[in-house]
């Protein structure tokens, strides 16, 4: 099903999100990779101030590349989201909300995704330069010195991604494998 979501967003708007529904996502979303992940993991275990407000909030696996002249950002296609695996229980149980990225998540997130009511969405991997299109405005906000793995904080319009695991733990990796081995057995018949 097709839906759009504005960020900051209710918990029953996020709760109403199914795996498998096409998303447009508009608002403020950030950006974090395995670099700025880690050093978050190392500042909350330190029993520091993460640099923006985490709860409710949306993350964006993406190090974008640089920006051409008169464009807001570069390429902005998604990392692998297992990379993240090690640090996300711990960030989503401080709150955040969704995360955006590409491939598989370990069952450890997904049991933190459950029980935190959040969600986990992939946007689509060789896209970049259009999924740019949709940013209209990028400013680093933490960690400059992590360069393209710096956090940044994006506004986003009409962001296209895929709910792959919702707050249920409905997984459309594994239902979308398990309805396409149905139909081709159903069909042998």
């Amino acid at each position: 099903m097709e839906k759009r979501l504005t960020i900051p967003a209710t918990d029953a708007e996020i709760q109403e999100l199914r795996a498998g529904d096409m998303l447009y996502i508009t608002g403020t979303i950030y950006t974090a990779r395995d670099a700025a992940h880690k050093r978050m993991f190392d500042t909350l275990n330190q029993g520091g101030e993460l640099p923006y407000d985490i709860e409710g909030s949306f993350v964006y696996y993406l190090g974008p590349t640089p920006a051409r002249p008169g464009q807001v950002i570069g390429s902005a296609g998604p990392t692998t989201s297992s990379r993240m695996d090690k640090y996300t229980p711990l960030l989503l149980s401080k709150g955040l909300k969704g995360m955006i990225g590409k491939g598989k998540r370990s069952p450890e997130v997904v049991k933190a995704i459950v029980e935190n009511k959040s969600v986990y969405m992939a946007a689509i991997g060789g896209l970049g330069a259009l999924l740019s299109k949709r940013i209209i405005a990028s400013e680093v906000i933490a960690y400059d010195d992590l360069g393209t793995e710096a956090i940044r904080k994006l506004t986003v319009e009409n962001l296209p991604v895929v709910v792959i695991i919702d707050t249920e733990g409905n997984n459309l990796y594994e239902t979308a494998a398990e309805d396409y081995l149905k139909e081709i057995s159903a069909n042998e018949d």
